[in-house]
Order: C-alpha cells, then sequence, then structure tokens
C-alpha cells in the first residue's frame, strides 16, 4: 500500500479576516482511532494518522481556521461561526478535486459562545 501524504492548499485564508479566525486545535490525551474509511481516505489521498485527527498534530501545509458565517438568528441578523470546528485545510486529491478536511470538536473557537468547543463521539 502506497504511503499517502497531505496536499493541502487553503483558498478561505484568500478571504478578507471577517470570515474566519486562525486558530490550531486544543490536543486531548490518548486519542485512539474508532473507525476510518480506507477506501475514501485512499481515493483523496489522506493518510491515516489519528494524531491529525483528534488535534494533536497539525500536518505539513494546513492552516487551521474557524469559519465565520451569518444568519438570522432570535430575529435579528447575528455574525455566527464554527464554534467547535476547525478547517485544518483543503485536500487536493489527485484528480484535481478539493476536499475540505475539518475537525469537529477540537476545542473553543471565537465562535464558541458560552460552549466548551468540544463535541461527544
Amino acid at each position: 500500500m502506497k504511503k499517502e501524504k497531505w496536499n493541502f492548499n487553503n483558498s478561505y485564508t484568500k478571504l478578507p479576516k471577517l470570515f474566519y479566525a486562525k486558530q490550531y486545535p486544543i490536543p486531548v490525551l490518548a486519542p485512539k482511532l474508532i473507525i476510518f474509511n480506507d477506501s475514501l481516505a485512499a481515493s483523496i489521498g489522506v493518510p491515516e494518522q489519528p494524531e491529525v485527527f483528534a488535534g494533536n498534530v497539525v500536518p505539513e501545509g494546513a492552516e487551521p481556521l474557524a469559519q465565520a458565517y451569518a444568519g438570522h438568528q432570535f430575529g435579528q441578523f447575528t455574525m455566527l461561526g464554527d464554534g467547535r470546528a476547525l478547517l485544518l485545510g483543503e485536500q487536493i486529491a489527485s484528480f484535481g478535486e478539493r476536499y475540505d478536511i475539518q475537525l469537529k470538536g477540537s476545542g473553543k473557537t471565537p465562535y464558541s459562545r458560552n460552549g466548551d468547543g468540544w463535541a461527544a463521539l
């Protein structure tokens, strides 16, 4: 089996700073892999690296960020964002398609409001 490596790009960092906040994931103790989609990972060139998916290691080329977005909440227009998700980057597959690689439950972000930023499995 061929050893895959990350092929990141991050077009989101070219947007105005209003649309995202750069942030690293908060590491967790003793992560372990529960399930991994080997065929999908192989098709887009993603290596099986539990330490990356746990947020303990940021792979070369990644630019972690929390995305901002806006919407109507509580009857008014509000700036919102990913309160517990970080986009590591866009994995560019060998056939040129982009795939967002995102961690969910990787700690607080500037958009967490009163949440702790974690997610249960």
